[in-house]
């Protein structure tokens, strides 16, 4: 008996993976996008809407420039502005947005600790603007590769390098890392 064509599942598409540079913003609500980048002091907000689908993540390198600056997405509050101006755009409603936050590792000892106010920074926008950070995984020394669904809001982060500095998890922590280094948060 031959099964009709239409009953078979279509194949797997190959996920659109959307590489988040430094200074770049991404926003999607395709479910075969992922958000990518790799970060060490900056920081990466991955921000979503679950009830439309919505989602995007950016990477900004400091929290703020001088006043000639301003209008660059390396700095935080500009990017901050664009993700979540492209989110409304794209028809994600502000006040169901939920935040991940990821970055800010200190990768360079005695040069002053730009990850840490990099992540002050983020989290004190965030509070400010009333979107709730439901994980993030900030500090430490490590660098981090980070995948990031938009549509769902799900993570998985690598830990880059090894090093004997004490990593920082708030609520919700992920649980331990596996050997291979991988951790998914939900």
């Amino acid at each position: 008996m031959t099964v009709p064509a239409s009953l078979h599942p279509p194949p797997p598409q190959k996920p659109n993976v959307l590489h988040v540079i430094q200074g770049d913003c991404a926003v999607s609500k395709d479910p075969n996008t992922i958000c990518s980048t790799i970060l060490g002091s900056c920081i990466a907000a991955c921000l979503w809407d679950p009830t439309s689908s919505i989602g995007g993540m950016n990477h900004f390198l400091q929290p703020e420039g001088d006043d000639s600056q301003t209008g660059s997405q390396k700095y935080g509050a500009y990017a901050m502005e664009c993700l979540i101006n492209g989110l409304l755009r794209q028809g994600a409603y502000r006040d169901s947005l939920q935040a991940k936050v990821f970055g800010g590792a200190q990768m360079m000892q005695g040069i002053g600790d730009i990850g840490a106010r990099n992540a002050a920074f983020v989290q004190s926008f965030l509070r400010a603007e009333g979107i709730p950070i439901v994980a993030h995984d900030v500090g430490g020394t490590k660098a981090r590769r980070l995948k990031f669904w938009p549509t769902t809001g799900a993570v998985k982060l690598k830990w880059l390098a090894n090093t004997d500095a004490v990593r920082e998890v708030v609520a919700p922590a992920p649980p331990p890392p596996p050997p291979t280094g991988d951790v998914e948060l939900f």
